[in-house]
């Protein structure tokens, strides 16, 4: 599984014997924490090695097990985790509103996410932790303002165009009689979603929506488009446990290595040409992400950041900046061509819009349907399924709703111990009827336009917990909204969408690290629909 090659009878020995061990004491530690963390119902475990963790990640509905389990146990539950230590589950409110008050400071990333964050990415925002969580944060935070993302509306519009005038291009060579071609919508919102924050955040033009070849783009895609075969599950879920076992030359390994790579040769080589350029740090009003990691490594304030720091938010931001745009605008298209008529509603109200792209004011506040659409996939269709912590100091957590106990106790309360995991599954949440009514596997935009559609006692940007909550809130959520808004509002005035089957095609979801749609006609990664150029009254 794991690819070792030992050559010797006696460390292969040593090696089963540390193995044994390390399982023994991990076991102890497991009967220590479920003695003293609250004893609460919940599944069989299915594995003395893997838990239920294998079986949520290669699971086509992670949310639906969860959810589950929350039918059958409660609002708060164990699932039993790596060599059967037991893992808390949040799905009630007023619990869920407490974890994420207290990220960074009583919970934080567990030893695998840490190791993850630094091998891949480096020390940043993401890795960070208390005070330096809050130090990252509070130097990017103006780079996501209101009024810089006014500034970089323009660079939205443009991006949007590019992909009209490529895919008009595509129509004209696949069909000259015809108005209409297969397009793969997952490769041109990557395209869309990474040219324009190399633009917005590090003034580089990648080229990609031209068809130029990005090491970077290639590596990621690849990354998060890995199968959940045995031995990357394997090893994702031991290193829960074993931080190490990421070491491992496996095949997750190796595309792990070919990200770091191409990341850090990319964003070595835009940092030396922003330092070389001076006048990027001369501007004091200057918004940008470049600037401000230049400005912070230059102050001798509290926001001051070292090169290694500074190297780390790049690759972050590149990577987050990129992956959230453009899987909320593949899912999207997606919908839309499932429901003709909710793609009808929103062509209509954006083709209302005076010729020309639209205003600021009207892209924020001007077009309610549109960002009912969008918030309707984020919900569906959350990047990232659930959150995993450990506590780093005991806590207790309140409850809304009374559980009962292993034991038959009745508590509106649970105590939560040192070391004790504690999980939200964001997707089951997102998609509960018990918050989102009996429709709430559906997708019905109205419920963002309706008095009582929105659950108010879930916290979260709009009561979705897509962009997490507390300190951890996603810093461009609004940046990942107000691209994605001037993309949708061009490519749905100019196209309509389609499967190729017709509305009723069944499509699947591949959920192991990110949530993508798996189409009849796809490999799995590719998303093909019908585009079909409309006439110009729409435009």
């Amino acid at each position: 599984m794991l690819f070792l090659d030992y050559s010797s009878t006696s460390n292969t020995l040593l090696l089963l014997f540390a193995s044994l061990l390390l399982v023994h004491l991990v076991y102890r530690y497991s009967r220590r924490l479920q003695a003293s963390t609250t004893p609460l119902n919940g599944p069989p475990n299915p594995s003395w090695l893997f838990g239920a963790s294998r079986l949520i990640a290669r699971s086509s509905d992670p949310g639906g097990l969860y959810e589950q389990w929350q039918d059958q146990y409660g609002p708060v539950y164990t699932v039993p985790a790596t060599f059967g230590k037991p893992c808390v589950v949040l799905s009630d409110p007023k619990a869920i509103q407490h974890f994420y008050a207290r990220e960074t400071e009583g919970y934080q990333h567990t030893p695998l996410l840490r190791a993850l964050a630094e091998t891949l990415i480096g020390r940043g925002l993401f890795w960070a932790e208390g005070d330096t969580h809050r130090r990252h944060r509070k130097a990017l935070a103006p780079a996501f303002s209101l009024a810089a993302l006014k500034d970089m509306l323009p660079i939205f519009h443009d991006t949007a165009h590019k992909v009209q005038a490529a895919w008009d291009n595509i129509i004209l060579a696949q069909s000259p009689s015809s108005d209409s071609a297969i397009v793969d919508v997952h490769s041109w919102m990557n395209r869309v979603s990474f040219d324009t924050f190399g633009v917005t955040g590090f003034g580089r033009d990648f080229g990609t929506l031209r068809g130029e070849h990005n090491t970077v783009m290639s590596a990621i895609d690849a990354f998060s488009g890995m199968k959940a075969d045995f031995a990357g599950c394997s090893q994702f879920i031991l290193g829960l446990v074993f931080p190490l076992v990421l070491r491992f030359p496996t095949a997750f390994r190796r595309i792990s290595d070919q990200f770091d790579a191409g990341m850090s040769d990319v964003v070595n080589e835009i940092l030396a040409e922003a330092r070389e350029e001076k006048q990027i740090v001369c501007n004091s009003r200057d918004r940008s992400i470049m600037g401000l990691l230049l400005k912070a490594e230059k102050s001798s304030s509290e926001l001051r950041m070292s090169s290694e720091e500074i190297l780390a938010q790049m690759k972050l931001l590149m990577v987050t900046g990129y992956i959230t745009t453009s899987n909320c605008l593949m899912w999207c298209l997606v919908e839309l061509c499932k429901k003709p008529e909710i793609q009808d509603k929103l062509r209509l109200e954006v083709s209302r819009l005076p010729s020309g792209d639209a205003a600021w004011e009207q892209l924020i506040d001007g077009l309610p349907y549109l960002d009912a659409v969008l918030h309707e996939t984020l919900r569906l269709h959350p990047p990232l399924g659930d959150t995993t912590r450990v506590a780093v100091e005991n806590d207790i957590i309140p409850l809304f709703h009374p559980v009962k106990t292993a034991t038959g106790a009745s508590v509106d309360r649970i105590f939560i111990s040192k070391g004790q995991l504690v999980t939200v599954p964001i997707q089951a949440i997102n998609t509960s009827p018990r918050f989102w009514g009996p429709d709430a596997k559906e997708f019905q935009p109205e419920r963002f336009l309706t008095e009582g559609g929105i659950p108010k006692q879930i916290p979260g940007h709009k009561h979705l917990l897509t962009f997490v909550s507390g300190p951890r809130l996603c810093l461009g959520r609004h940046y990942a909204l107000a691209e994605a808004k001037a993309v949708l509002c061009l490519l749905v005035r100019s196209y309509a969408f389609e499967f190729a089957d017709g509305p009723d095609t069944q499509t699947g979801i591949n959920g192991w690290l990110l949530s993508r749609p798996i189409i009849p006609g796809g490999d799995g990664q590719s998303v093909p629909l019908r585009v079909r150029r409309l006439d110009s009254t729409y435009v």
